[in-house]
């Protein structure tokens, strides 16, 4: 197939497209390359990419609607993964601008092209922190999720309604995508993992918040890759059985469908830090701090679905992902 991946130069989508290649496919690649961390590290993810035949790197922005057109209009994408975005919770309480300029505007754009130019299927990344205040665990996407507490959950969530109307009203099949806590090798610098690997092997103490009393659903990138190509050749297909006297979140009477990628397994972030430590054989000094706002002290995936869906759920352990990160990055930056 012909797919599209936006931001590839980022690190689930770099991973993605180097998937794709080798079983075959042919991949444009599309991402803007801004700042909002090391640039440096965008290229030498774009370097792993451009040496294969069947991978084109184009360098442009989803929020630009005129340059998104004229991409579509020329190419002719069978499938897209849209993964562009602007990342970070915390991010979008200094910058929310960023975050409707490219997760809303440019989701429009994307959801534009692909009706007028037939795309047979359009997987999308939403995120886990569009559960925001929900309390039941483990996080359903049978949940109503009507309660974002930062404004990148709220233009997730936009996403995921922005899809089903598309559907609905054009039949193009949408794939919605709940990762939840992403990491291992060329991961994000903003990340706990690469934050901390970081402070530790420098000598410095890392930030420890809601005095360490948080639990996440890390999920290994190449789970969470094997499950966005899952999903990707399963186009969404609309539920026989949906009734909407009880409307499902989850699915609908159209092409649309939303799915958690998760490990189903929260780990407790001090221990996410001792398996840290002893992959770096230091131990680290902690500041212990308060909840930030637009954080969750949780997050716990059912991922009943996607196993139904597509007959398979992540599995990585932390403790094996960890160890792969830490032999990276003492690889990439030498130390």
């Amino acid at each position: 197939m012909k797919i599209l991946v936006t931001g590839a130069a980022g690190f689930i989508g770099m991973t993605a497209t180097l998937r794709l290649l080798e079983r075959g496919d042919e991949v444009v690649g599309l991402d803007n390359l801004n700042d909002y961390y090391d640039v440096s590290l965008k290229q030498s993810r774009l370097d792993r990419l451009t040496p294969h035949p069947n991978f084109r790197f184009i360098k442009g922005d989803v929020a630009d609607r005129e340059g998104i057109a004229k991409l579509f209009s020329v190419e002719k994408f069978d499938r897209v993964i849209h993964l562009a975005a602007q990342a970070g919770v915390r991010y979008s309480l200094q910058n929310p601008h960023a975050y409707i300029d490219s997760n809303v505007v440019g989701f429009m754009n994307i959801l534009e092209a692909c009706r007028h130019n037939q795309v047979g299927h359009l997987v999308y990344a939403s995120s886990s922190s569009v559960y925001g205040g929900n309390t039941r665990m483990p996080f359903s996407e049978h949940d109503s999720v009507d309660h974002p507490v930062s404004m990148y959950a709220a233009t997730k969530k936009a996403n995921e309604l922005m899809a089903h109307t598309y559907s609905h009203l054009f039949g193009l099949p949408t794939t919605g995508l709940r990762f939840f806590t992403v990491y291992g090798p060329w991961g994000r610098p903003d990340m706990a993992l690469f934050l901390f690997t970081k402070a530790i092997l420098e000598g410095r103490a890392i930030d420890v918040f809601n005095e360490g009393n948080m639990q996440r659903d890390f999920t290994y990138i190449d789970d969470i890759v094997e499950g966005v190509l899952r999903v990707l050749d399963r186009p969404a297909t609309a539920n026989a059985s949906y009734d909407p006297l009880q409307a499902d979140p989850a699915t609908s009477n159209v092409p649309y469908r939303v799915f958690n990628i998760g490990n189903n397994n929260p780990v407790p972030l001090l221990d996410f830090i001792g398996c840290i430590e002893e992959a770096l054989g230091r131990k680290a000094e902690k500041n212990l701090l308060p909840l930030q706002d637009g954080d969750v002290p949780a997050t716990y995936a059912n991922t009943d679905a996607l196993r139904y869906w597509v007959g398979f759920v992540p599995a990585t352990p932390v403790k094996t992902g960890i160890g792969r990160f830490v032999e990276w990055y003492r690889d990439y930056y030498k130390v």
